[in-house]
């Protein structure tokens, strides 16, 4: 995952922003799973506890008047922090790649929607509208 300054935050839009949350929460699992064949629970915890906030963000960021889809992921983000909660109680590497799975299909899922998707940078929109000023005078 890249390292993201406060500045660099600020300059995606909140599909971007949405990829790098589904980045960290691949990571976090990775990472978990890691430290769980490892014997390392507590790292492991963390990793879980960390993939959890993730999803809690995620789901607070969806936006329901976009239609059904909107309540889908939501269910199917409840599902998967259920599915944490009891890998990290069991120290069940499978159902941790169980939920790595999911997110890695809806990750990708969405990477693909973003570039389909024409470009909504706020830089980009405000230097569109400089030119167009200039361009009027």
């Amino acid at each position: 995952m890249e390292f993201l300054t406060e500045e660099a935050v600020y300059k995606k839009t909140p599909q971007q922003l949405t990829a790098l949350l589904y980045e960290g929460l691949m990571e976090s699992v990775e990472e978990a799973i890691a430290s769980t064949k490892k014997g390392e629970y507590i790292h492991a915890n963390k990793k879980l506890q960390k993939a959890n906030d993730i999803l809690r963000r995620l789901g607070v960021g969806l936006k329901y008047d976009a239609g059904i889809i909107a309540h889908q992921l939501d269910a199917l983000y409840n599902y998967m922090a259920e599915r944490l909660i009891d890998a990290n109680m069991k120290k069940d590497v499978a159902v941790m790649e169980e939920v790595l799975t999911i997110a890695k299909e809806i990750a990708t899922a969405w990477n693909e929607a973003l570039k389909k998707q024409p470009a909504t940078n706020v830089a980009a929109k405000k230097a569109a509208a400089y030119e167009q000023f200039i361009k009027t005078e």
